[in-house]
């Protein structure tokens, strides 16, 4: 069975399977179609012939995949007649037939269906049903679905962390640009306040000019964020790298990060800060969207 998969891989959860296989009486034919969900939801639509095998699928299934909204549809096509051994009982047909004619003698009556005469028990005579290789057949089929749809899933994972290395890369961007005007930002508002109480004509000793400069750089002072951006940026790409369950760990690292952008934007004293916070958040928000969509 399909139930080991590299855990190292990200894995999308909307993806599709299919996989058939046939046996002496038929063909399997299993078609998986999954989407996004917080939890691992199978939808089953299985004919009756293969009703005794659903726990099995779904212990399989829970060994595979942990989350997702899945349909999971078999279906069995019969072999013609031809080719399956299939024999008609033909002096229970013509009694079938002889009886009818009796019962409707005298009478108008529509012709007799044919196929109402074939689902009459003893008309078809089959060969004794191996359940056994049809039931292996129908797993086998569903485990080649099953890898299917996990490769699928795994080749678009694999597009949405190249998508979110993009936008990590340009977090990264905006920290490093505010670091960098952060000197010359907390400087300039220093050079501001000097020349506002300049031309107020303030009479403010040097020791309490000095107390305000510090109030404003404790108030401008976002080294903490931008630690805690860098941090969460690593810890993003740590679990990418480790690949398997990681959608929900994603998550609530997209709510630190989105934590830390909007602490920076209460914080910004100058529009250089601001703006870097607005790009900081349309990142994470392109990073949200495509996470949700991450098993």
């Amino acid at each position: 069975m399909a139930n080991k998969r590299e855990q190292n891989k990200v894995r999308s959860m909307t993806a599709f399977g299919r996989a058939e296989s046939t046996y002496a009486t038929g063909t399997a034919i299993w078609e998986l179609r999954s989407v996004n969900h917080r939890y691992l939801e199978p939808h089953y639509r299985l004919p009756e012939i293969a009703r005794p095998l659903e726990a099995q699928l779904r212990d399989v299934l829970r060994k595979t995949l942990s989350r997702g909204k899945i349909e999971l549809t078999l279906t069995i096509k019969p072999n013609s007649i031809e080719n399956t051994g299939l024999e008609i009982n033909q002096p229970l047909v013509q009694a079938l037939i002889h009886a009818a004619k009796q019962v409707a003698a005298g009478e108008e009556t529509q012709p007799l269906n044919p196929l109402q005469i074939l689902q009459w028990p003893g008309v078809i005579s089959e060969p004794e049903a191996n359940t056994e290789q049809q039931s292996t057949t129908i797993l086998q089929a569903f485990s080649e679905a099953l890898q299917q749809l996990c490769a699928n899933r795994e080749r678009e994972g694999a597009e949405l962390a190249k998508f979110i290395e993009v936008r990590l890369k340009g977090i990264e961007k905006q920290v490093a640009l505010v670091r960098e005007l952060l000197p010359e930002i907390l400087e300039a508002q220093r050079e501001k306040l000097r020349s506002r109480l300049e031309e107020l004509s303030v009479d403010l000793d040097k020791e309490r000019l000095e107390q305000e400069i510090v109030l404003l750089a404790q108030k401008a002072d976002v080294d903490e964020e931008l630690d805690r951006l860098s941090a969460h940026t690593a810890e993003t790409r740590r679990v990418l790298a480790g690949g398997g369950a990681i959608g929900r760990r994603l998550d609530f690292l997209m709510q630190e990060f989105n934590r830390e952008a909007n602490t920076l934007s209460s914080k910004s004293i100058v529009t250089d800060t601001t703006q870097a916070a607005v790009e900081l958040k349309v990142l994470i928000e392109q990073m949200r969207e495509q996470i949700q969509n991450i098993e």
